[in-house]
Protein backbone atom coordinates (compact mmCIF):
# COMPACT_ATOMS: atom_id res chain seq x y z
CA UNK A 1 0.00 0.00 0.00
CA UNK A 2 1.28 3.68 -1.03
CA UNK A 3 2.26 6.24 1.68
CA UNK A 4 -0.45 8.10 2.22
CA UNK A 5 -0.23 12.45 1.42
CA UNK A 6 1.02 14.04 5.23
CA UNK A 7 0.79 17.58 5.84
CA UNK A 8 2.33 18.27 8.95
CA UNK A 9 0.61 21.54 10.98
CA UNK A 10 2.64 22.89 13.44
CA UNK A 11 0.41 24.65 16.67
CA UNK A 12 2.18 27.38 19.26
CA UNK A 13 -0.98 26.68 21.13
CA UNK A 14 -0.55 23.15 21.00
CA UNK A 15 1.82 22.20 23.83
CA UNK A 16 2.12 18.11 23.98
CA UNK A 17 -0.74 16.62 22.45
CA UNK A 18 -0.04 15.12 19.10
CA UNK A 19 -3.10 14.27 17.01
CA UNK A 20 -3.91 12.58 13.04
CA UNK A 21 -7.17 12.75 10.77
CA UNK A 22 -7.47 11.57 7.59
CA UNK A 23 -8.75 15.07 4.90
CA UNK A 24 -9.44 13.08 1.64
CA UNK A 25 -6.63 11.47 0.84
CA UNK A 26 -4.59 13.26 2.57
CA UNK A 27 -3.30 12.49 6.44
CA UNK A 28 -3.11 16.02 8.25
CA UNK A 29 -0.70 15.67 11.08
CA UNK A 30 -0.61 18.00 14.25
CA UNK A 31 2.01 19.22 16.49
CA UNK A 32 3.44 21.07 19.02
CA UNK A 33 5.70 23.88 17.27
CA UNK A 34 8.53 23.46 19.66
CA UNK A 35 8.68 19.65 18.42
CA UNK A 36 12.31 18.58 16.88
CA UNK A 37 12.13 17.28 12.81
CA UNK A 38 13.32 14.02 14.76
CA UNK A 39 10.37 14.37 16.82
CA UNK A 40 8.21 15.37 13.71
CA UNK A 41 9.80 12.19 11.61
CA UNK A 42 9.03 10.13 14.71
CA UNK A 43 5.37 11.10 15.61
CA UNK A 44 4.47 11.13 12.18
CA UNK A 45 5.41 7.59 11.48
CA UNK A 46 3.76 6.18 14.94
CA UNK A 47 0.35 8.53 14.29
CA UNK A 48 -0.01 6.61 10.47
CA UNK A 49 0.38 3.26 12.40
CA UNK A 50 -2.08 4.67 14.68
CA UNK A 51 -4.69 5.88 12.05
CA UNK A 52 -4.28 3.07 9.77
CA UNK A 53 -5.04 0.78 12.51
CA UNK A 54 -7.48 2.88 13.67
CA UNK A 55 -9.48 2.51 10.43
CA UNK A 56 -8.62 -1.30 10.09
CA UNK A 57 -10.59 -2.20 12.91
CA UNK A 58 -13.10 -0.12 12.38
CA UNK A 59 -13.71 -2.20 8.95
CA UNK A 60 -15.75 -5.25 9.33
CA UNK A 61 -13.94 -8.58 8.01
CA UNK A 62 -16.95 -9.17 6.41
CA UNK A 63 -15.93 -6.93 2.97
CA UNK A 64 -13.37 -9.66 2.24
CA UNK A 65 -15.73 -11.85 0.76
CA UNK A 66 -19.02 -13.04 -0.15
CA UNK A 67 -18.13 -15.91 2.04
CA UNK A 68 -17.27 -13.41 4.64
CA UNK A 69 -20.60 -11.72 4.23
CA UNK A 70 -22.34 -14.89 4.69
CA UNK A 71 -20.43 -15.93 7.76
CA UNK A 72 -21.72 -12.20 9.66
CA UNK A 73 -24.92 -12.66 9.24
CA UNK A 74 -24.91 -16.62 10.66
CA UNK A 75 -23.11 -14.30 13.99
CA UNK A 76 -25.45 -11.75 13.46
CA UNK A 77 -28.91 -13.74 13.20
CA UNK A 78 -27.66 -16.32 16.21
CA UNK A 79 -27.22 -13.27 18.53
CA UNK A 80 -29.80 -10.77 17.43
CA UNK A 81 -32.38 -13.27 15.94
CA UNK A 82 -33.57 -16.35 15.82
CA UNK A 83 -30.79 -17.82 13.75
CA UNK A 84 -33.07 -17.53 10.71
CA UNK A 85 -30.45 -17.37 7.87
CA UNK A 86 -30.12 -16.31 4.64
CA UNK A 87 -30.51 -18.74 1.35
CA UNK A 88 -27.82 -16.12 -0.33
CA UNK A 89 -26.11 -13.33 0.99
CA UNK A 90 -23.43 -11.55 -1.40
CA UNK A 91 -22.15 -8.02 -2.15
CA UNK A 92 -23.68 -6.27 -5.14
CA UNK A 93 -22.52 -3.02 -7.28
CA UNK A 94 -23.89 0.22 -6.04
CA UNK A 95 -27.61 0.34 -6.11
CA UNK A 96 -29.09 3.72 -6.98
CA UNK A 97 -31.57 3.81 -3.92
CA UNK A 98 -30.63 1.24 -1.31
CA UNK A 99 -27.99 0.68 0.89
CA UNK A 100 -29.01 -3.51 1.09
CA UNK A 101 -32.02 -5.37 0.29
CA UNK A 102 -34.01 -8.90 0.72
CA UNK A 103 -36.02 -11.07 -1.12
CA UNK A 104 -37.94 -13.24 1.65
CA UNK A 105 -39.49 -15.45 -0.67
CA UNK A 106 -35.52 -17.00 -2.22
CA UNK A 107 -34.02 -15.66 1.36
CA UNK A 108 -31.60 -13.91 -0.38
CA UNK A 109 -29.87 -10.28 0.87
CA UNK A 110 -28.05 -7.86 -1.72
CA UNK A 111 -25.17 -5.76 0.03
CA UNK A 112 -24.36 -2.74 -1.74
CA UNK A 113 -20.45 -2.68 -2.35
CA UNK A 114 -20.76 1.06 -1.33
CA UNK A 115 -21.01 -0.06 1.80
CA UNK A 116 -17.40 -2.22 2.10
CA UNK A 117 -15.38 0.76 3.98
CA UNK A 118 -18.16 1.86 6.36
CA UNK A 119 -17.34 0.54 10.23
CA UNK A 120 -17.87 -2.94 10.61
CA UNK A 121 -21.25 -1.82 13.71
CA UNK A 122 -22.94 -0.03 10.61
CA UNK A 123 -22.22 -3.02 7.94
CA UNK A 124 -23.54 -4.99 11.51
CA UNK A 125 -26.64 -2.55 11.44
CA UNK A 126 -27.76 -3.66 7.60
CA UNK A 127 -26.94 -7.04 7.91
CA UNK A 128 -29.49 -7.58 11.14
CA UNK A 129 -32.05 -5.23 9.17
CA UNK A 130 -31.96 -7.00 6.30
CA UNK A 131 -32.08 -10.48 8.20
CA UNK A 132 -34.75 -8.84 10.01
CA UNK A 133 -36.73 -8.90 6.91
CA UNK A 134 -36.65 -12.88 6.86
CA UNK A 135 -39.12 -12.71 9.47
CA UNK A 136 -41.16 -9.55 9.02
CA UNK A 137 -42.12 -7.95 5.80
CA UNK A 138 -42.24 -4.32 5.99
CA UNK A 139 -41.34 -1.91 8.40
CA UNK A 140 -43.78 -1.86 11.33
CA UNK A 141 -43.62 -2.81 14.62
CA UNK A 142 -42.71 -6.41 14.90
CA UNK A 143 -39.96 -5.81 12.66
CA UNK A 144 -38.40 -2.72 14.21
CA UNK A 145 -38.57 -4.73 17.55
CA UNK A 146 -36.08 -7.00 15.68
CA UNK A 147 -33.49 -4.76 14.64
CA UNK A 148 -33.55 -2.59 17.49
CA UNK A 149 -31.91 -5.37 19.56
CA UNK A 150 -29.11 -4.36 17.12
CA UNK A 151 -28.09 -1.65 20.15
CA UNK A 152 -25.95 0.78 17.62
CA UNK A 153 -29.29 1.22 15.59
CA UNK A 154 -30.36 4.29 15.96
CA UNK A 155 -26.77 5.60 15.76
CA UNK A 156 -25.86 3.32 12.53
CA UNK A 157 -29.01 4.88 10.54
CA UNK A 158 -27.60 8.56 11.82
CA UNK A 159 -24.12 7.58 9.89
CA UNK A 160 -26.16 6.25 6.66
CA UNK A 161 -28.09 9.35 6.75
CA UNK A 162 -24.96 11.72 6.65
CA UNK A 163 -22.66 8.99 4.69
CA UNK A 164 -25.78 9.67 1.57
CA UNK A 165 -26.26 13.41 2.84
CA UNK A 166 -22.47 13.97 2.09
CA UNK A 167 -22.42 12.18 -0.80
CA UNK A 168 -25.59 13.46 -2.20
CA UNK A 169 -27.00 10.46 -2.55
CA UNK A 170 -30.96 9.38 -1.95
CA UNK A 171 -30.36 5.88 -0.71
CA UNK A 172 -32.48 3.95 2.14
CA UNK A 173 -32.72 0.32 3.84
CA UNK A 174 -36.53 1.25 3.57
CA UNK A 175 -38.47 -0.12 0.41
CA UNK A 176 -41.11 1.83 2.00
CA UNK A 177 -40.08 5.77 1.32
CA UNK A 178 -40.85 7.60 -1.29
Amino acid sequence: MAEPQVEVRRSKRRKQTVSAYRDGEKVVVLLPARMSRAEEKRWVADMLSRLQRSETKRRSPARASDQALAERCRELSARYLDGTEPESVRWVPPMRTRWASCTPADGSIRISRRLRDVPGWVLDYVLVHELAHLLVPGHGPDFWEWVTAYSKTERAIGYLEGLSAAAHLELSLDDDEG
